[in-house]
């Protein structure tokens, strides 16, 4: 039986959002006690990330291991409860940690938005998962716990007022400020090169249901990205970017739990840009800014030119200032049969792809290997079907994320 040194191992730990992430854990290793490591392939950028922790930092274990070795990743695995890994884009690189972490029975979080990758770990190691008692959860940061969290904590809300859950629900945007890194930028290069030239990426990323198990039973047609005026708020709104991977995680979930949220659940994002013709302008901007930027980024020619002259690259992102001003306004609609309403909110009070990020990540590892019982299944989860209402708990009390209910009566969003 394993006998784990440490709770957590932030493996990538020396990536732009790997260091955020290990000066998140330093700080809150002041509130609450448990043992981690950091590892990475270098042992000199190691070292270094050590010095820049200070203090906090100085005694932590620094593990030399390469993604592409499979002993040194098993060995790895073999000392902690958890490997939280930042290693991406993940479609490139991650399939040996999940690999090692399903052999070990070690449980696993990322920060992975590549809806086709997942679905071939799934394909691939799900049995095995359950078999080891690997506990793999995907999408443990920006995308996708806000959206999943935000969903859960709403149908729970809903039973608890109406006493039944909301077969509609839709997530607004009402506000956000942050930037991508050379890291995010990547992935969103890889995948739009992947569907040009793989059309089983293509297929994923057109269904909605394609993270789901497969008799989820799910038939209910879903709303295409595109431009649409919001009754609720009385704006208009575009795609959001990260739609793609948060409704089918959203998705799993209610597969996941026995089809809590229906078998006619309907769920959709989109970023509001506010009334009038300039706010429809505004959100078709959006749409043909996404669509522009994936065709671009699936040539070849242009792609090298937009890497080149325009893109941050790996490594590169927001500063330690920019990151304090970002933040996100999530405002979430739930709908019951009965024609009830809830209204629900989620904030962050960093950037989100990074400081909130960090925050968000750490506290799911460490849910993970404080909270999750020892009893719980191996398998591929979801934020919210494994942790649900214990990181709500986590991230309200430890994070600038905070989850509230505005309101549970069938009227017009608040004015707040």
């Amino acid at each position: 039986m394993k006998n784990p040194n440490y709770d957590i191992i932030v493996f990538g730990a020396t990536s732009f959002v790997g260091k955020i992430i290990c000066q998140y854990l330093c700080e809150h290793a002041k509130n609450e006690s448990f043992t981690w490591a950091l590892a990475g392939r270098s042992k000199e950028k190691l070292t270094t990330l050590q010095a820049e922790l200070g203090e906090a930092g100085a005694h932590l274990p620094l593990l030399v291991v390469d993604a592409n070795d499979s002993a040194g990743l098993i060995a790895m695995c073999n000392q902690t409860k958890v490997i939280l890994t930042t290693v991406g884009p993940y479609d490139l690189y991650g399939e040996p940690v999940v690999k090692a972490c399903v052999e070990t029975g070690t449980d696993y979080c990322d920060l992975t938005g590549e809806a086709h990758w997942i679905k071939k770990m799934l394909d691939k190691y799900e049995s095995q998962a359950q078999t080891s008692g690997s506990r793999i959860v995907h999408c443990t940061g920006f995308d996708s716990i806000p959206s999943d969290l935000g969903v859960f904590h709403l149908q729970q809300a809903a039973k608890a007022a109406f006493g039944e859950h909301c077969p509609n629900v839709k997530l607004r945007i009402k506000n956000m400020r942050g930037s991508a890194s050379g890291g995010t930028i990547a992935t969103a290069l890889n995948i739009a090169k992947l569907v040009r030239t793989d059309p089983a990426v293509k297929k994923v990323l057109v269904n909605p249901y394609a993270l789901c198990p497969e008799n989820h039973g799910f038939k209910t047609r879903q709303q295409k990205d595109g431009i649409y005026y919001d009754d609720t708020f009385n704006a208009w709104y575009g795609p959001f970017f990260m739609a793609g991977i948060n409704t089918r995680i959203v998705h799993r979930s209610n597969a996941l739990s026995q089809h809590a949220y229906g078998t006619d659940f309907k769920y959709n994002e989109g970023v509001l840009t506010g009334r009038g013709w300039k706010a429809k302008a505004k959100a078709r901007s959006i749409h043909w800014g996404l669509m522009s930027f994936y065709l671009g980024a699936s040539l070849g020619p242009i792609r090298a030119l937009m890497q080149k002259f325009f893109l941050p690259k790996p490594g590169e992102g927001p500063s330690p200032k920019a990151q304090l001003k970002g933040f996100y306004d999530f405002r979430f609609v739930g709908t019951t049969d009965t024609q009830q309403q809830i209204i629900t909110k989620v904030y962050g009070d960093r950037d989100p792809g990074y400081g909130s990020t960090a925050q968000i990540i750490g506290q799911a590892a460490l849910c993970m290997a404080q909270d999750v019982k020892p009893t719980v299944k191996g398998g591929f989860w979801t934020p919210a079907t494994l942790m649900g209402k214990a990181l709500i708990e986590r991230l309200n009390q430890h994070t600038g994320v905070s989850f509230e209910v505005l309101s549970t009566e069938t009227q017009k969003e608040e004015k707040s």
